[in-house]
């Protein structure tokens, strides 16, 4: 079985958004196209509080993506965005989310960022996503979605590392590309054994 995961196509991430990626809507209508050649189909929603940990508003004195340390590691510092129930944090109008089987909301928790689809930036505390996964007998994941080097690099590596089957469709992702971070995130998605395509 094989499953396409759709990786936070918001409005708040397509251009016009509050944390838009260049292109960010470009890549809709191919994910649209590609889902019906998969067993099923999962989205992800990025899903924050409002005054959620990672928002540079409540870090006086910095500014968005400027980094700071958290007990989980350093996290950078991201304009307010998907602020939960607002109309940033809703799918791009263009998605056809009546395809998708399973929704996974991430970065809910006030404390702690979510990039990964399968865990919380702790890389410890489980979204579930592992275990629909399993219990539908699922092997094989192709992620698409946005942004390449933040959400969709961390969920293809913990995919890889819980020992899925992945591919990166990078031509129905688009990428955020801060000092490089693009490519460190396609150098990483391959040492974990994630193939790009």
């Amino acid at each position: 079985m094989h499953a396409l995961v759709v990786i936070d196509v918001q409005n708040d991430f397509c251009p016009g958004g509050a944390l838009a990626v260049t292109g960010g809507d470009e890549i809709i209508a191919p994910i649209n196209a590609m889902m019906a050649e998969f067993d099923a189909v999962v989205l992800t929603q990025d899903w924050h509080p409002a005054g959620h940990s990672s928002f540079a508003t409540g870090h006086p004195g910095k500014a968005p993506f400027d980094t700071v340390e958290m007990d989980y590691g350093t996290q950078v510092l991201w304009p307010e965005h998907c602020v939960q129930g607002g109309a940033g944090a809703a799918f791009h109008p263009e998605l056809e989310t009546d395809r998708a089987e399973l929704i996974i909301r991430k970065g809910f928790r006030p404390a702690i960022d979510s990039y990964s689809a399968f865990f919380e930036n702790d890389h410890v505390t489980p979204t579930g996503l592992e275990g629909y996964l399993r219990t539908r007998g699922i092997e094989r994941l192709t992620l698409v979605g946005l942004a390449t080097d933040f959400c969709v690099a961390f969920s293809a590596i913990d995919a890889a590392r819980l020992g899925f089957e992945v591919t990166v469709a990078e031509g129905a992702c688009r990428g955020i590309d801060l000092d490089g971070s693009l490519a460190a995130a396609r150098d990483s998605m391959a040492a974990a054994g994630v193939v790009l395509a």
